[in-house]
């Protein structure tokens, strides 16, 4: 029956993403003369993730908190990191956020593409070089009103405690005056372990928190405002993952798994 179910969703992702594609180009192209910052281009890639959500039987995700009252105002969102499936998760986000993701994952074909027109960040994770070039097109995308999202652990953990979170973020948005917008995901590690591309019965779940300003930070405060952040994700996470029922044993099998 697992495989049975693994089949189907994925032939139902990939599926969605073929059909959403010439969609998604339609969009593109009426938009992108007057749409700089590609807006209504990724949130049009971002449902294409949501559908493939609602139509995967084996997760029970949602998403709960204050969404920004301007989608327009750009934050820094900044998000704990489980597994591939955290992509989807905060997709369901009613708001537009460009990516900082790996650039693998812009090779995938059509879906790479879509990335890429939509203005997501590519990074190749330890190269100074990539990361320098990354963190000048969050600048970018902040600069033409759109949110930033990044996984500041870099990678995913393989076990239920947060690993360090980077600085280059909470750099960023200090130098741009961008709000930070912390998001705390619990449940996901379940849905996709690490090292799989299997998906697994799950119930998760994103929560976006409240904004953190940086007017009047320097970059004397990134230590403060980073640990500060984490600490604020790491209270959350648990927080759902008490109300959902979830236990770090399972976590910590999963990512075993």
């Amino acid at each position: 029956m697992q495989r049975l179910l693994n089949a189907w969703v994925w032939s139902a992702t990939v599926l969605v993403v073929i059909i959403g594609f010439p969609i998604y180009l339609l969009v593109w192209l009426c938009t992108a003369p007057f749409d700089r910052g590609r807006y209504a281009a990724g949130r049009t890639f971002r449902l294409i993730a949501v559908t493939a959500v609602h139509l995967n039987p084996l997760w029970r995700f949602t998403v709960t908190g204050q969404a920004p009252r301007d989608p327009r105002r750009p934050y820094m969102v900044v998000s704990n990191h489980e597994s591939y499936a955290d992509v989807f998760l905060i997709s369901m986000f009613p708001w537009e956020m460009k990516w900082m993701a790996k650039t693998t994952i812009f090779n995938i074909p059509v879906m790479g593409w879509m990335m890429r027109l939509s203005g997501d960040i590519p990074l190749v994770r330890g190269e100074r070089t990539s990361a320098v070039a990354a963190l000048a097109a969050a600048r970018d995308r902040l600069a033409r009103r759109v949110s930033v999202m990044i996984f500041p652990e870099g990678t995913r953990s393989r076990t239920p405690e947060l690993l360090p979170f980077k600085d280059g973020a909470f750099r960023v948005a200090i130098e741009c005056g961008a709000p930070i917008l912390p998001i705390a995901v619990a449940g996901t590690r379940t849905a996709m372990a690490k090292g799989s591309f299997q998906f697994r019965p799950a119930v998760a779940q994103a929560r976006v928190l409240d904004p953190i300003e940086t007017g009047g930070l320097t970059m004397d405060d990134v230590p403060a405002l980073r640990d500060r952040v984490r600490a604020t994700i790491d209270e959350a996470r648990h927080a759902i993952e008490r109300e959902l029922g979830l236990s770090s044993r399972r976590f910590a099998d999963a990512a075993e798994g």
